[in-house]
Protein backbone atom coordinates (compact mmCIF):
# COMPACT_ATOMS: atom_id res chain seq x y z
CA UNK A 1 0.00 0.00 0.00
CA UNK A 2 1.30 2.85 -0.95
CA UNK A 3 0.86 5.24 2.13
CA UNK A 4 2.42 8.24 0.75
CA UNK A 5 -0.12 8.63 -2.11
CA UNK A 6 -2.80 7.90 0.72
CA UNK A 7 -1.18 11.20 2.58
CA UNK A 8 -0.93 13.23 -0.33
CA UNK A 9 -4.90 12.31 -1.24
CA UNK A 10 -6.00 12.71 2.00
CA UNK A 11 -4.16 16.20 2.79
CA UNK A 12 -5.50 17.28 -0.75
CA UNK A 13 -8.67 16.59 0.49
CA UNK A 14 -8.34 18.46 3.66
CA UNK A 15 -7.54 21.33 2.02
CA UNK A 16 -10.02 21.39 -0.25
CA UNK A 17 -12.49 21.32 2.65
CA UNK A 18 -10.80 24.70 3.66
CA UNK A 19 -10.77 26.53 1.16
CA UNK A 20 -14.71 25.86 0.11
CA UNK A 21 -15.99 26.12 3.71
CA UNK A 22 -17.32 28.80 5.83
CA UNK A 23 -18.40 32.59 4.79
CA UNK A 24 -15.74 32.95 1.90
CA UNK A 25 -16.01 32.44 -1.96
CA UNK A 26 -13.82 29.34 -3.74
CA UNK A 27 -12.33 32.01 -5.93
CA UNK A 28 -8.32 32.47 -5.74
CA UNK A 29 -7.51 35.94 -7.38
CA UNK A 30 -9.50 38.95 -7.15
CA UNK A 31 -12.83 38.60 -8.28
CA UNK A 32 -13.24 39.27 -12.19
CA UNK A 33 -11.07 42.39 -12.32
CA UNK A 34 -7.63 41.96 -13.61
CA UNK A 35 -4.50 42.22 -12.95
CA UNK A 36 -3.95 39.65 -10.75
CA UNK A 37 -2.23 41.01 -7.85
CA UNK A 38 1.35 39.76 -8.97
CA UNK A 39 0.55 42.36 -12.17
CA UNK A 40 0.15 44.80 -9.60
CA UNK A 41 2.72 47.99 -9.13
CA UNK A 42 5.00 46.61 -6.60
CA UNK A 43 4.20 43.24 -6.83
CA UNK A 44 7.64 41.18 -7.32
CA UNK A 45 6.98 37.67 -5.99
CA UNK A 46 7.87 35.04 -7.96
CA UNK A 47 5.19 31.97 -8.67
CA UNK A 48 8.16 29.52 -7.16
CA UNK A 49 8.51 31.60 -4.09
CA UNK A 50 4.45 31.63 -3.82
CA UNK A 51 4.67 28.09 -3.61
CA UNK A 52 7.47 27.54 -1.57
CA UNK A 53 5.67 29.91 0.95
CA UNK A 54 2.48 27.29 1.01
CA UNK A 55 4.74 24.40 1.27
CA UNK A 56 5.84 25.63 4.35
CA UNK A 57 2.23 26.87 5.47
CA UNK A 58 0.66 23.16 5.09
CA UNK A 59 3.22 21.08 6.22
CA UNK A 60 3.78 23.35 9.27
CA UNK A 61 7.18 24.00 8.18
CA UNK A 62 8.27 20.32 7.60
CA UNK A 63 11.43 19.96 5.86
CA UNK A 64 11.07 16.77 3.87
CA UNK A 65 10.78 17.03 0.28
CA UNK A 66 8.34 14.07 -0.32
CA UNK A 67 6.00 15.94 2.31
CA UNK A 68 6.77 19.10 0.71
CA UNK A 69 6.18 17.81 -2.82
CA UNK A 70 2.75 16.35 -1.85
CA UNK A 71 1.81 19.28 -0.14
CA UNK A 72 2.75 21.72 -2.64
CA UNK A 73 0.93 19.61 -5.08
CA UNK A 74 -2.22 19.70 -3.35
CA UNK A 75 -2.06 23.15 -2.98
CA UNK A 76 -1.74 23.95 -6.43
CA UNK A 77 -4.69 21.18 -7.84
CA UNK A 78 -7.19 23.32 -5.13
CA UNK A 79 -5.68 26.59 -6.80
CA UNK A 80 -6.48 26.10 -9.70
CA UNK A 81 -9.71 24.09 -9.34
CA UNK A 82 -10.97 27.12 -7.17
CA UNK A 83 -9.82 29.27 -10.38
CA UNK A 84 -11.96 27.00 -12.44
CA UNK A 85 -15.16 27.17 -10.36
CA UNK A 86 -16.21 30.13 -8.93
CA UNK A 87 -19.11 30.15 -6.47
CA UNK A 88 -22.65 30.55 -8.51
CA UNK A 89 -24.80 32.52 -6.26
CA UNK A 90 -27.82 31.09 -8.34
CA UNK A 91 -26.73 28.10 -6.63
CA UNK A 92 -25.48 28.64 -2.93
CA UNK A 93 -26.67 31.26 -0.43
CA UNK A 94 -24.61 34.36 -1.18
CA UNK A 95 -24.38 37.83 0.65
CA UNK A 96 -22.32 40.44 -0.61
CA UNK A 97 -20.50 42.67 2.52
CA UNK A 98 -19.99 46.10 1.33
CA UNK A 99 -17.62 48.83 3.50
CA UNK A 100 -17.98 52.85 2.33
CA UNK A 101 -15.89 55.71 3.20
CA UNK A 102 -12.11 54.22 3.72
CA UNK A 103 -9.69 53.53 3.53
CA UNK A 104 -8.52 54.13 7.01
CA UNK A 105 -7.03 53.44 10.19
CA UNK A 106 -9.02 50.10 10.45
CA UNK A 107 -9.36 48.42 7.43
CA UNK A 108 -5.91 46.38 7.81
CA UNK A 109 -7.92 44.79 11.01
CA UNK A 110 -10.81 44.24 8.59
CA UNK A 111 -8.90 42.41 6.65
CA UNK A 112 -7.63 40.11 8.96
CA UNK A 113 -10.54 39.29 10.26
CA UNK A 114 -12.45 38.54 6.54
CA UNK A 115 -9.23 36.39 5.49
CA UNK A 116 -10.03 34.34 9.08
CA UNK A 117 -13.26 33.17 7.39
CA UNK A 118 -12.09 33.23 3.78
CA UNK A 119 -14.71 35.73 3.16
CA UNK A 120 -14.60 38.23 0.35
CA UNK A 121 -16.26 42.10 0.26
CA UNK A 122 -16.42 45.05 -1.55
CA UNK A 123 -14.70 48.27 -0.95
CA UNK A 124 -16.09 51.52 -1.90
CA UNK A 125 -13.33 53.82 -1.35
CA UNK A 126 -12.76 57.61 -1.13
CA UNK A 127 -10.59 59.01 -3.70
CA UNK A 128 -9.26 61.69 -1.52
CA UNK A 129 -8.48 58.46 0.85
CA UNK A 130 -7.24 56.33 -1.46
CA UNK A 131 -4.06 58.92 -2.55
CA UNK A 132 -3.08 59.76 1.23
CA UNK A 133 -3.38 55.35 1.82
CA UNK A 134 -2.64 53.19 -1.45
CA UNK A 135 -0.62 50.82 0.27
CA UNK A 136 -3.63 49.76 2.25
CA UNK A 137 -6.00 49.48 -0.80
CA UNK A 138 -3.59 47.61 -2.73
CA UNK A 139 -3.25 44.88 0.47
CA UNK A 140 -6.81 44.98 -0.13
CA UNK A 141 -7.24 44.54 -4.01
CA UNK A 142 -4.62 41.88 -3.25
CA UNK A 143 -6.10 39.75 -1.11
CA UNK A 144 -9.10 39.41 -3.30
CA UNK A 145 -11.56 41.81 -2.62
CA UNK A 146 -13.50 44.11 -5.00
CA UNK A 147 -12.96 47.83 -5.35
CA UNK A 148 -15.47 50.19 -6.15
CA UNK A 149 -15.63 54.15 -5.98
CA UNK A 150 -17.72 56.42 -3.48
CA UNK A 151 -16.54 59.62 -5.03
CA UNK A 152 -13.33 62.16 -4.59
CA UNK A 153 -15.11 63.70 -1.63
CA UNK A 154 -18.50 62.41 -0.95
CA UNK A 155 -20.54 64.79 -1.91
CA UNK A 156 -24.07 64.40 -2.74
CA UNK A 157 -23.90 63.88 -6.33
CA UNK A 158 -27.52 64.97 -7.06
CA UNK A 159 -26.83 68.62 -6.11
CA UNK A 160 -23.28 69.02 -8.82
CA UNK A 161 -23.74 69.72 -11.88
CA UNK A 162 -22.36 67.42 -14.69
CA UNK A 163 -18.78 68.87 -14.63
CA UNK A 164 -18.72 68.14 -10.64
CA UNK A 165 -19.98 64.86 -11.54
CA UNK A 166 -17.48 64.14 -13.83
CA UNK A 167 -14.61 65.15 -11.49
CA UNK A 168 -15.52 63.69 -8.45
CA UNK A 169 -15.45 59.97 -10.58
CA UNK A 170 -12.42 60.64 -12.98
CA UNK A 171 -10.29 61.91 -9.62
CA UNK A 172 -11.29 58.66 -8.43
CA UNK A 173 -10.54 56.71 -11.06
CA UNK A 174 -7.04 58.09 -11.68
CA UNK A 175 -5.60 57.51 -8.07
CA UNK A 176 -7.35 53.68 -7.51
CA UNK A 177 -5.86 52.89 -11.20
CA UNK A 178 -2.23 54.03 -9.92
CA UNK A 179 -3.00 51.73 -6.52
CA UNK A 180 -4.05 48.50 -8.40
CA UNK A 181 -4.10 48.64 -11.72
CA UNK A 182 -7.54 48.98 -12.85
CA UNK A 183 -10.46 51.55 -12.47
CA UNK A 184 -13.22 50.89 -10.21
CA UNK A 185 -16.08 48.97 -12.41
CA UNK A 186 -18.56 50.01 -9.85
CA UNK A 187 -20.02 53.07 -7.97
CA UNK A 188 -21.83 53.67 -4.78
CA UNK A 189 -23.17 57.30 -4.62
CA UNK A 190 -22.54 59.12 -1.18
CA UNK A 191 -25.67 58.92 0.68
CA UNK A 192 -27.70 56.69 -1.53
CA UNK A 193 -28.19 59.83 -3.34
CA UNK A 194 -28.42 59.40 -7.31
CA UNK A 195 -30.99 60.72 -10.07
CA UNK A 196 -31.29 60.02 -13.88
CA UNK A 197 -28.48 62.45 -14.51
CA UNK A 198 -26.32 61.25 -12.16
CA UNK A 199 -26.72 57.51 -13.27
CA UNK A 200 -26.26 58.54 -16.67
CA UNK A 201 -23.20 60.36 -16.06
CA UNK A 202 -21.54 57.49 -14.15
CA UNK A 203 -22.11 55.12 -17.08
CA UNK A 204 -21.07 52.18 -14.32
CA UNK A 205 -23.97 50.10 -12.03
CA UNK A 206 -24.82 52.07 -9.27
CA UNK A 207 -24.78 50.01 -6.17
CA UNK A 208 -27.21 50.63 -3.08
CA UNK A 209 -27.63 48.19 -0.22
CA UNK A 210 -30.56 46.17 1.19
CA UNK A 211 -29.82 45.81 4.53
CA UNK A 212 -28.52 49.18 6.58
CA UNK A 213 -26.67 48.14 10.00
CA UNK A 214 -26.64 52.17 10.51
CA UNK A 215 -23.33 51.58 12.11
CA UNK A 216 -22.55 55.34 10.88
CA UNK A 217 -24.79 55.99 13.50
CA UNK A 218 -25.06 53.62 16.63
CA UNK A 219 -20.96 53.49 16.81
CA UNK A 220 -22.35 50.20 18.68
CA UNK A 221 -20.48 46.68 17.93
CA UNK A 222 -23.51 44.56 19.40
CA UNK A 223 -25.94 46.58 17.44
CA UNK A 224 -24.32 46.10 14.35
CA UNK A 225 -24.02 42.37 15.08
CA UNK A 226 -27.80 42.48 15.61
CA UNK A 227 -28.85 44.61 12.41
CA UNK A 228 -27.05 43.11 9.92
CA UNK A 229 -27.06 38.83 11.45
CA UNK A 230 -31.28 39.62 11.77
CA UNK A 231 -31.54 41.52 8.76
CA UNK A 232 -29.38 39.07 6.01
CA UNK A 233 -31.57 37.03 3.37
CA UNK A 234 -29.86 35.42 0.43
CA UNK A 235 -28.62 38.25 -2.22
CA UNK A 236 -28.25 41.09 0.31
CA UNK A 237 -26.05 43.95 0.33
CA UNK A 238 -25.10 44.82 3.63
CA UNK A 239 -23.70 48.06 3.98
CA UNK A 240 -20.88 48.61 6.59
CA UNK A 241 -18.27 51.42 6.99
CA UNK A 242 -14.87 50.72 7.92
CA UNK A 243 -13.44 53.83 9.30
CA UNK A 244 -15.35 52.70 12.34
CA UNK A 245 -13.79 50.60 15.07
CA UNK A 246 -16.87 49.30 16.36
CA UNK A 247 -17.63 47.84 12.97
CA UNK A 248 -14.76 46.35 12.62
CA UNK A 249 -15.05 45.00 15.79
CA UNK A 250 -18.37 43.52 15.26
CA UNK A 251 -17.00 41.56 12.10
CA UNK A 252 -15.60 38.59 13.34
CA UNK A 253 -19.07 37.70 15.23
CA UNK A 254 -21.16 38.87 12.14
CA UNK A 255 -19.05 36.73 9.87
CA UNK A 256 -19.16 33.65 12.54
CA UNK A 257 -22.98 33.97 12.77
CA UNK A 258 -23.16 34.09 8.69
CA UNK A 259 -20.74 31.09 8.48
CA UNK A 260 -22.92 29.05 10.58
CA UNK A 261 -26.01 29.58 8.76
CA UNK A 262 -23.91 28.73 5.23
CA UNK A 263 -23.63 31.89 3.74
CA UNK A 264 -20.76 32.85 1.33
CA UNK A 265 -19.65 35.70 1.35
CA UNK A 266 -18.80 37.30 -1.91
CA UNK A 267 -18.07 40.54 -3.52
CA UNK A 268 -20.88 42.54 -5.51
CA UNK A 269 -19.59 41.38 -8.84
CA UNK A 270 -19.47 37.83 -8.00
CA UNK A 271 -23.20 37.99 -6.24
CA UNK A 272 -24.22 38.99 -9.92
CA UNK A 273 -22.07 36.16 -10.97
CA UNK A 274 -20.04 39.03 -13.05
CA UNK A 275 -22.57 40.92 -14.59
CA UNK A 276 -24.10 43.37 -11.71
CA UNK A 277 -27.39 45.62 -13.43
CA UNK A 278 -27.46 49.25 -13.78
CA UNK A 279 -28.53 49.66 -10.28
CA UNK A 280 -28.27 47.79 -7.58
CA UNK A 281 -31.13 47.14 -4.49
CA UNK A 282 -32.45 50.77 -5.63
CA UNK A 283 -35.54 51.72 -5.05
CA UNK A 284 -35.96 54.01 -8.34
CA UNK A 285 -33.99 56.70 -9.42
CA UNK A 286 -35.41 60.47 -8.83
Amino acid sequence: MNIGAIRGTAGALTLTALLTTGCGTVTASPDVQDPTPAAMPGARASTATAFASERSEVSGGATASSAGGLAVSAVKVVKVAARARPVDCRRAKCVALTFDDGPGAYTDALLRHLAAYRAKATFFVVGQNVAANPGIVRRTYAAGHEIGSHTWSHPDLTKLPAAGVRAQLARTDRVVKAAIGVVPRLVRPPYGAVNAAVSRLTGRPMVLWSVDTLDWRHRDSAKVVRKAVRSVRPGSVILFHDIHPSTVRAMPRILKALSKRGYRCVTVTRLFNGHPPKTVYSAGLT
